[in-house]
Order: C-alpha cells, then structure tokens, then sequence
C-alpha cells in the first residue's frame, strides 16, 4: 500500500493550507492526523468542523473524554487514543478516568459509565439502540440532544480512526509518552 503524506504547510494541496494553518495556530504544530488529511481538504474541513462542534456541545471535558475514548478503544485507534489520552491531560480530566477508559474497566460515576455504555452501544449497533438503553440514558440525567451529539462525536471519530486506520498516521511526538 501506498504511503501516506504527512502534508505540512509546503507540500499540502492549496485548498489545505488555510486549513494547516488554522491547526498551527490552535496546537502550535500540525498534528500528523491533520498533515494525512490534508490531502483531502474537504475531509480535512469536515474533520476540523465536527471537532469544533462536538468539543463546543454541551458535555463537559470528563464527558468529551468518555465519548472520544470510548469510540477510540472500540475502534482500537492506536493514534487517536494516545492524542486523546494528552487531551485528556489538557483539559484537567482526572487521569483515573482516560486509565480506566484506555483499559475498558468501569467509569467512576454512575452517569459516566451509563454515557460510556451507551455510546458502545451505538458504535457497535450502528445507531440500533433498545428503548431500555435510551431510557436508561435519560433516567441518567442526559436528553435527546446529548444522544444526538453522541452520533456527532462519532462522525468526527469514523473520520479520524477510519484515516489513521488506512494511512497508519504516526503517533505525534507530543503523545509518544501515551502510546497504547
């Protein structure tokens, strides 16, 4: 299989490079996911988009965290888990917390691990969720739309995990440390 370009402000196709350079400015580097994706700007466009919309929803960072981890290990993501265990790290998310994720054993809360049940469930049943599992969900304090923005975080993660899955992307050296 052909290798993948890790796209850097240089080499990216035009339509990119605005793109590389809004990644630049919010990480101070071009994450090795980005540089892949740039080969597509559009893809590279929806990913950037979907992250800004799931991180600005209304879970917060432990919450963030249990929906891209769980789709992550799921997915057995080797670069987004790592990322995303620094992320974790970044936004103040009690390491126990990315550990017991990294690790599928139980969340520490009740809600969490109802979040983190059903986000499994819908990755793993393409959105096919028993009524039981969505009244559970509501009975957790969660609504319908903290069960749409869970598909949200979903759409972001099938378009990381899927790519890095294909392009074999490089874990960046910043994450190295969270190798899983």
């Amino acid at each position: 299989m052909s290798q993948f370009t890790l796209h850097d402000l240089d080499s990216a196709p035009a339509a990119s490079k605005p793109l590389l350079e809004r990644s630049q400015k919010a990480y101070g580097m071009i994450p090795n996911l980005h540089g892949v994706l740039a080969e597509s700007p559009e893809t590279l466009e929806a990913y950037q988009t979907l992250h800004e919309l799931f991180a600005n929803s209304s879970f917060n960072a432990e919450e963030l965290t249990v929906v891209w981890q769980t789709i992550n290990v799921e997915h057995a993501c080797g670069y987004c888990v790592p990322a995303h265990t620094g992320i974790a790290h970044s936004m103040k998310v009690d390491p126990a917390l990315t550990e017991a994720l990294r690790n599928k054993q139980p969340m520490p809360t009740e809600k969490l691990q109802v979040l983190h049940n059903t986000t499994l469930s819908i990755v793993r049943n393409r959105g096919h969720i028993s009524e039981v599992e969505v009244e559970a969900f509501f009975a957790a304090g969660y609504g319908q739309q903290q069960l749409l923005e869970i598909v949200l975080g979903l759409s972001q993660k099938v378009i990381s995990n899927y790519t890095n899955h294909i392009a074999k992307t490089p874990v960046d050296k910043m994450f190295e440390k969270f190798a899983w």
